[in-house]
């Protein structure tokens, strides 16, 4: 069902897989990317193959630092960098004469989901956009999500300074712990515990419980609720219902949707920010059908509008 593939990103090589479905090409297709830290065999390998089986061919890789991918420092985040994965993913991407390059979607979870609707607005050539459980963060910037903030984070998305600050770096530390009074981690709910260790402690998975956050002091933040009313194709934003993670925070996830112009879609899921990357069950199946229809929909909307 898939390839394997790589493509250059800021000096490093990413890889992944490339999902091939079996209608004739030229094939929609989705960019997809895992959360903090997690790999591309952590439940996503699983969302792939469904889109795959409904004709909608699949870019999924793991980010820059992470899994199978080079650069250095491993286990090292910085959402700009992240970023910038999803437009080279995209270059690749339209290397290939068996994607349609008019139908090309970015799909994230959890962080991802929040730098995956940054990217509709930021990377012209995405036709579409589905996220699910976004980190939007815990508050709205403080800025104005207006077009001289949006222009300034396009400059620095395209070629700014991203480099990190000893000031702006967390880590390294676990991404999650059992005990956050002898062994803090950046990630701090049981059910984030329990997910990763569960999925990541899998074999061949290459994840490690360890991460360095960089958050660059850019002239704005790399920011979803910035790009929100910039974002150009449909977008389907999925919450998690009681979402337990605080970057999560349900105020700022319907503002980010709130200042979205383009055509949306709002879908609530059950099961918080994990039940969804828990397969088999239940809240996969909802969450992977919704999307694959939203998805499917969008893209073939494109050849109408072509």
């Amino acid at each position: 069902m898939f390839e394997l593939v790589e493509f250059p990103s800021e000096g490093a090589i990413l890889r992944g897989r490339f999902y091939r479905p079996a209608q004739a090409p030229p094939w929609p297709t989705a960019v997809m990317t895992h959360g903090t830290t997690a790999t591309i065999t952590m439940c996503l390998d699983r969302y792939a193959e469904v889109f795959c089986r409904a004709g909608l061919a699949v870019l999924l890789y793991d980010h820059r630092n992470f899994g199978l991918s080079g650069g250095e420092p491993r286990q090292l985040i910085n959402p700009w960098l992240q970023a910038r994965g999803y437009r080279d993913a995209m270059n690749y991407l339209l290397t290939r004469a068996d994607v349609d390059r008019d139908r090309i979607a970015a799909w994230g979870d959890s962080y991802s989901g929040m730098i995956a609707l940054a990217v509709g607005a930021l990377d012209p050539r995405y036709a579409a956009v589905a996220v699910q459980c976004p980190a939007c963060g815990i508050e709205t910037p403080k800025l104005a999500a207006d077009e001289r903030h949006f222009r300034t984070m396009q400059t620095i998305f395209d070629d700014g300074d991203i480099t990190g600050t000893p000031e702006t770096t967390t880590g390294p530390l676990p991404v999650v712990s059992a005990d956050q009074i002898g062994s803090p981690s950046l990630l701090k709910p049981i059910q984030a515990y329990r997910w990763f260790i569960d999925y990541g402690g899998r074999h061949g998975t290459l994840w490690e419980n360890r991460v360095i956050r960089v958050i660059p002091p850019t002239a704005v933040p790399f920011s979803a609720y910035l790009a929100a009313p910039f974002i150009r194709g449909a977008t389907l934003l999925m919450a998690g219902r009681n979402d337990e993670m605080v970057h999560c925070n349900p105020d700022v996830t319907s503002a980010v949707f709130g200042l979205m112009r383009c055509r949306k879609q709002w879908a609530d899921i059950d099961g918080g920010h994990f039940g969804l990357l828990y397969c088999p069950g239940e809240i996969f199946e909802q969450a992977s059908a919704a999307q694959c229809a939203f998805l499917t929909d969008a893209l073939d909307a494109q050849v109408t509008r072509a």
